[in-house]
């Protein structure tokens, strides 16, 4: 039997395209037992599964990738995903933060809508793919399972990444595109914590900061600056700033945190020269109308070995120099981003390059196509990395019933 198409992997995004296929002869081949495993993790089981921001503000949630993925995010946007679960008896509750959640709170609900609207197709589970192949001369995809050989027309690799690799995530959709003449864009751990060298606040886990700057600086020279909410923990610095903005960081790397509300490195200065200015204010009663935690004040003292009981006026120019430097700048060299065990997401993937951003189509073999996370493409943490799985898998739906209606 030859398929109309066939979809390779059942997460968020394969469900979708398969959802949205009409009268068409789909199979849809999964190499876990459950569909969606991953999909029932996400948002710790309760599945954000969008954000209801501004289509704008949508776009920027994708880094330096938005404008690939702005065709699909404006065929089929947060809202539009917001409709589609309420039209099939699913409601949505949306945070002040502007995270979407099922009304239940069950990522099990999400996923039963999208298994509910792929009833149509026919599902094998428990089956992995050892190898795909295209024929020129036939026009026809290859599918070979460790039990059997399937045929297509129409191929979609959904695969996901390779981050949660216990859930099935392991890659394998790289390995199918690069047979058929793809190019890979190095994979990489995203949306993760940071590891740095000499961590010097694990005595300080469970501290947040709100709307913390920080500059990355790559081989001496700043790239990028973040501005966020940070955390310690035990082991390393998380953190949406930290976890959002990891995409662009790499062993070797330096961070410098700001963490003083001040922009401006010379207001500080000033402000800062002026606030010890006082001979008879000890140093540490000083620094508390910066309105940092007290234990942070404590071990930044601490690291400069400043006596807390000094007063203001014995600091010597090198220690007030140092003080300064810390709380404005303080420097951490990465020593390794978490691991795909701990990544959200997966960064890297099939080369956007090779992809029609208006279709999701291969530009080397026709009627092959990507969705989600196997795509070089990946999003902020929120509800932004399943929205683009709905999104991308939305646009190879329609094209794929838009080539149906030009055969009629």
């Amino acid at each position: 039997m030859i398929y109309d198409v066939i979809i390779i992997g059942a997460g968020p995004a394969g469900l979708f395209v398969a959802a949205n296929i009409k009268n068409k002869k789909v199979l849809i081949i999964e190499k876990n037992k459950p569909p969606g495993k991953k999909l029932k993790l996400s948002g710790a089981g309760q599945c954000n599964y969008t954000n209801n921001c501004e289509i704008n503000e949508l776009l920027q949630k994708y880094g330096d990738k938005g404008r690939f993925i702005k065709t699909a995010l404006y065929n089929f946007t947060n809202q539009n995903t917001i409709n589609f679960f309420k039209e099939n008896g699913l409601d949505s509750i949306i945070r002040e933060d502007n995270k979407v959640f099922p009304y239940s709170f069950k990522a099990a609900d999400v996923l039963n809508v999208l298994i509910d609207c792929t009833k149509h197709a026919e599902i094998l589970l428990n089956t992995s793919v050892d190898k795909v192949s295209y024929d020129e001369n036939k026009k026809l995809f290859y599918i070979k399972t460790d039990t059997a050989t399937y045929a297509c027309h129409n191929l979609i690799i959904s695969t996901g990444g390779k981050s949660y690799p216990n859930t099935g995530s392991t890659g394998d959709g790289y390995r199918f595109a690069e047979s058929l003449g793809h190019s890979i864009v190095e994979p990489k751990p995203a949306l993760t914590p940071v590891y740095v060298e000499n961590y010097q606040f694990n005595e300080l886990s469970g501290i947040s900061f709100e709307s913390i700057k920080i500059s990355l600086f790559k081989n001496n020279k700043k790239t990028k600056e973040f501005t966020g909410d940070l955390l310690f923990t035990h082991v390393n610095i998380s953190g949406p700033v930290i976890i959002n903005n990891s995409r662009y960081m790499e062993a070797g790397d330096i961070l410098k945190i700001n963490f003083t509300s001040f922009i401006n490195e010379d207001e500080f200065r000033i402000y800062f020269e002026n606030l010890i200015s006082s001979s008879k204010t000890n140093i540490k009663t000083a620094l508390k109308e910066l309105n940092l935690p007290k234990r942070l004040i404590e071990k930044v003292l601490q690291l400069c070995s400043v006596d807390e009981n000094l007063s203001c006026s014995q600091l010597n120019k090198n220690s007030r120099k140092n003080l300064m430097e810390l709380l404005s700048a303080y420097p951490m060299e990465i020593r390794n981003l978490g691991d795909y065990n701990i990544a959200m997401v997966t960064k890297g993937g099939v080369s956007t390059r090779e992809i029609n951003q208006k279709t999701m189509e291969s530009k080397k073999i026709p009627r092959l196509y990507f969705a989600g996370e196997v795509v070089d493409y990946d999003g902020d943490t929120g509800g932004f990395n399943i929205q683009g799985a709905f999104s991308t898998a939305k646009l190879v739906a329609d094209q794929v019933n838009k080539n149906s209606e030009k055969e009629l």
